[in-house]
């Protein structure tokens, strides 16, 4: 697969709570659910932040309170919809001038239900390493385990 038609990585996950719980937790409680191994700050974090408001910041802080950077919040429309400039290299490094965008979309199945779609997209801009990241992303244990997670959490 070359690096032009690289596919962005699509995962789904249900839970059983109102649209409005589901985006507050995915958005506001991330440090709760998130695999705590994925981190790229020197130390495990101890929190993870993501400004709620376009251009807010998203990143993480570890227990010694330094602050590492992954990206920015470029469209929130809660409780429906966030997208996130996804800003860390294929060196698992926060890079200013990577572009790749993280979907979010909450749609309500019912009063208590709703499907959590993501799409990471603009895969191709992590140049050399865009196919090996993206079968790491598509993995199961990739965004699909993150999901995972934060449904045994909400």
């Amino acid at each position: 697969m070359s690096v032009e038609s690289l596919e962005s990585v699509r995962k789904r996950v249900s839970v059983e709570v109102p649209r409005e719980r589901a985006f507050e937790v995915f958005t506001r409680h991330m440090a709760g659910w998130w695999n705590p191994d994925h981190h790229i700050g020197a130390e495990p974090y101890a929190d993870l932040v993501l400004e709620p408001r376009e251009g807010g910041a998203w990143y993480e802080v570890d227990a010694g309170g330094s602050r590492c950077d992954w990206g920015r919040v470029l469209v929130w429309e809660p409780p429906g919809r966030v997208v996130l400039n996804w800003q860390i290299s294929a060196q698992w490094e926060y890079d200013p001038e990577q572009l790749t965008e993280l979907e979010l979309r909450f749609t309500a199945l019912s009063e208590t239900s709703t499907l959590v779609e993501l799409e990471h997209r603009k895969l191709e801009n992590l140049g050399a390493a865009a196919a090996e990241l993206r079968a790491q992303f598509d993995d199961p244990a990739g965004w699909q385990g993150l999901l995972d997670r934060f449904a045994a959490q909400v």
